[in-house]
């Protein structure tokens, strides 16, 4: 059979207990490589504290459009570093080091993600992209 007449893959369900678990993971370990206490996590995902903890204990169900959105955003701000600091521990070192950028005013990037709004999440991931010269 043809490639062009096989039929496309069923989408994935983003909204999933199971893709929601792997996608906790993946922010688990991202959080981990950030050294993000849980405030910061519960912050930068715009839960509360109980609910991140629940989640860290494997008690996942599917996850609501806003902390996908969320995810979306910090995985794309995490690629992105990556792909500008490919050397070991700078990526780290960039998101808490004072910035003078104007969308930082002087502030770290953690600290702009840390500002509770999902806007503050997608400044930083739209300068990054920018800085590294397309989207995501």
């Amino acid at each position: 059979m043809s490639a062009l007449l096989k039929p496309a893959p069923a989408a994935v369900d983003l909204t999933s207990a199971r893709a929601a678990g792997a996608a906790l993971r993946t922010f688990f370990r991202l959080a981990e490589a950030w050294d993000l206490t849980g405030a910061e996590q519960a912050t930068l995902l715009g839960v509360a504290r109980a609910t991140l903890y629940q989640w860290k204990q494997g008690k996942v169900g599917p996850l609501d459009r806003h902390v996908l959105e969320r995810l979306s955003h910090v995985f794309g701000i995490y690629s992105s570093l990556q792909i500008l600091f490919p050397a070991s521990g700078r990526a780290e070192e960039w998101i808490r080091k004072a910035n003078s950028a104007r969308v930082f005013g002087g502030r770290s990037a953690l600290e702009r993600m840390l500002g509770g709004q999902v806007s503050d999440l997608f400044v930083v991931r739209e300068y990054l992209d920018a800085q590294r010269g397309g989207k995501a």
